[in-house]
């Protein structure tokens, strides 16, 4: 089978392999749509965020490998011995982090906060190949009324799922989200759904802002125009908002903000409010404690997404709750489309991309 493995950063080649095993507990899956997340998409060009040592060691000492795939609609084909939760034909999607199974943790079922698990695509194969083999525990069905395409962004729901619930919005809140890509979109509309009340997003490009507020943005601000956290002041009676998401900071290379939208949420959050951390900065923060105890602001990390939040995703989109369709700006066909995927998702504002570029992994010719 063919499958798209990395030498080394910012070298993909499409390879011949031998099809996976399917062991106990697994399923043999065909990917239908797949995406690579923004922190996969500069892990690939060797942009250093999350697990960027993790992926560099591999490299050098285990390539070439299959690397990342984790935000996916697939369909199984065969199932291994034991499998029990999916059938052959279903169409799934999954979580990425999987527990170890051995630990205390994993034993009481909190296997989220687990740090021994293997992540799909960065410990184990993903699914940017013509088959894959998962773990059954990973894998969610997809509800019949949700597009392949719509079933790749199921993961990241996920985990804007789980910012949202750390988050703790309480009725009527005031919710500032700087950052209006897939993710902070989605936390858009999920916080709404969960209790808030004026919800103020912000951004700099005209595409993302238009999106916000079709999404349901109360105030959609374009940060290139205005000063946002004047304006926030403004709207929240000069107290700022109640909560804050954080999902805009990242690598400036990359065309995120670097730490400035950190400092800018700080600033926009009312004093004892809340600062919800979506981002990956790539590297360590010079950032004045003090100002944050002397307003007793909290600064928050969101829990890993567990499979309840998958399921509770899968709902959310089914239902209509939450619409993930029109973000979806960029759809590739053919497995050869991957690198153009990756390109496209590090760079999405050079390409005035909202979601990551998704691959639907056969071309149309190859369905016919």
């Amino acid at each position: 089978m063919k499958a798209w493995r990395f030498n080394a950063f910012n070298d993909l080649r499409l390879d011949d392999i031998p099809v996976p095993a399917c062991p106990p507990g697994h399923v043999l899956v065909e990917p239908l749509c797949v995406q690579p997340s923004v922190t996969e998409a500069q892990l690939a060009f060797g942009i250093p965020t999350l697990a960027y040592e993790r992926i560099k060691r591999r490299l050098e000492t285990d390539a070439p490998l299959q690397l990342f795939g984790h935000e996916f609609c697939a369909r199984v084909v065969e199932l291994g011995a034991g499998v029990t939760r999916v059938q052959a034909g279903d169409r799934v999607a999954a979580r990425a982090k999987l527990p170890c199974g051995s630990c205390p943790l994993c034993r009481a079922e909190r296997s989220h906060l687990c740090r021994k698990g293997p992540v799909i695509g960065f410990d184990l194969p993903g699914c940017f190949s013509e088959l894959a083999a998962l773990p059954e525990i990973a894998l969610v069905r997809v509800d019949e009324r949700i597009s392949d395409s719509e079933a790749a962004c199921l993961q990241s729901l996920s985990d804007s799922v789980a910012a949202v619930e750390t988050a703790d919005i309480q009725i009527g809140d005031s919710v500032a989200i700087f950052g209006q890509g897939s993710m902070g979109l989605e936390c858009l509309q999920v916080a709404r759904i969960s209790g808030a009340g004026q919800v103020i997003t912000v951004d700099v490009r005209d595409e993302s802002c238009r999106m916000s507020r079709t999404l349901g943005a109360d105030h959609a601000l374009h940060a290139g125009q205005i000063d946002p956290v004047a304006a926030i002041l403004d709207l929240t009676g000069g107290n700022g908002a109640d909560v804050v998401f954080e999902c805009a900071g990242g690598s400036p290379k990359q065309g995120l903000a670097g730490a400035k939208t950190l400092t800018q949420a700080i600033d926009a959050v009312r004093s004892g409010g809340k600062i919800i951390g979506v981002s990956w900065f790539g590297g360590p923060l010079t950032m004045d404690i003090d100002r944050l105890r002397e307003r007793s602001l909290r600064y928050l990390f969101p829990d890993i997404s567990t499979y309840a939040h998958l399921e509770h995703t899968v709902n959310l989109v089914a239902s209509g709750r939450v619409r993930v369709g029109p973000t979806i700006t960029h759809v590739l066909n053919g497995i050869d489309s991957v690198p153009q995927a990756f390109e496209i998702t590090a760079n999405k504002g050079k390409y005035q991309a909202i979601n990551p570029a998704q691959v639907m992994m056969k071309a149309a010719k190859d369905e016919e």
